[in-house]
């Protein structure tokens, strides 16, 4: 099922086009200067929103290709949703995707990418006079990442929700070989080639993610996998869960749906928990 959702997937990215819907919230673009690198933000706000959520893509796509695909007769975009329940949305672009360059390391770490996070939820929370802290959502390497950045950076988001969560805490990530080098490589109709994604980011120090741990984790946080992901199988969630220090953690398996969920049939169950899960979260604050 996996090979035949990213092969569907595959062709509608290779046709994404910037079209918003005329009815649709304005898509904005920003950018936030993380240790003086400038980072591309992506905002789709409701009117009046009182609160806000950042999303964070995984190793292959960036932002807008992951949360704002806009086609022609389908409704696709987890911006677009998340704006309909009143949520002011931003996306970002980590370095090297879209239209945030590399560094001059030429890499990308779990580390820098967390920290860049931080630096972007500190910019939103700046935007306005937030009911909340900010949300933070994150795909793939992006739950990774957003996990790394809560325990690098607590007191900055309201709750993390992680979908396709592919570690497994009990497991160890090795070192990087010694010596190797940026690969540069084009991405391939398989990776899905896109004009906003051309060439594949260079990531490295995945062993860094072996410092997560759930147990410095006390917020509210939400798990999610598709009930056929093999990179994210329920096993990971139960131990991710079991992990977590806080009292409010909760998790969900999308029906007939693989790892990119948040762009697959059942995308409506999807957005439903997502959207009940942030009001449990507020309604505890009031």
């Amino acid at each position: 099922m996996l090979r035949k959702s990213l092969k569907i997937l595959v062709v509608a990215l290779l046709f994404v086009t910037t079209s918003a819907n005329a009815e649709r919230a304005e898509l904005r673009r920003h950018i936030v200067t993380a240790d003086g690198h400038p980072i591309a933000l992506w905002e789709k706000s409701a009117a009046g929103a009182t609160e806000s959520i950042l999303l964070v893509h995984g190793r292959t796509w960036s932002a807008l290709p992951d949360f704002d695909l806009q086609l022609a007769g389908e409704d696709l975009s987890m911006m677009d949703s998340l704006v309909d329940e009143g949520y002011a949305v931003y996306a970002v672009d980590l370095r090297g995707y879209g239209e945030t360059p590399r560094d001059k390391t030429e890499w990308l770490t779990p580390n820098r990418a967390a920290d860049d996070v931080a630096q972007v939820v500190t910019w939103i929370s700046a935007q306005s006079d937030w009911a909340f802290k900010p949300h933070l959502f994150g795909w793939s390497m992006g739950s990774t990442i957003s996990q790394l950045m809560v325990q690098r950076h607590p007191q900055l988001v309201e709750s993390p929700i992680l979908l396709g969560y592919w570690r497994d805490v009990e497991g160890v990530i090795p070192a990087d070989a010694a010596g190797i080098e940026p690969e540069h490589a084009t991405n391939t109709a398989a990776a899905a080639a896109l004009a906003a994604d051309p060439v594949r980011v260079d990531v490295r120090s995945m062993d860094q993610c072996n410092a997560l741990d759930g147990a410095k984790i006390s917020i509210p946080s939400l798990a999610i996998a598709g009930e056929f992901d093999p990179l994210a199988p329920v096993s990971n969630q139960v131990k991710l869960l079991t992990s977590l220090a806080t009292g409010h953690k909760q998790f969900f398996s999308v029906p007939n749906s693989d790892h990119a969920a948040l762009l697959e049939r059942p995308r409506d169950y999807f957005l439903h928990e997502i959207a009940a899960f942030l009001i449990g979260v507020t309604m505890q604050r009031d």
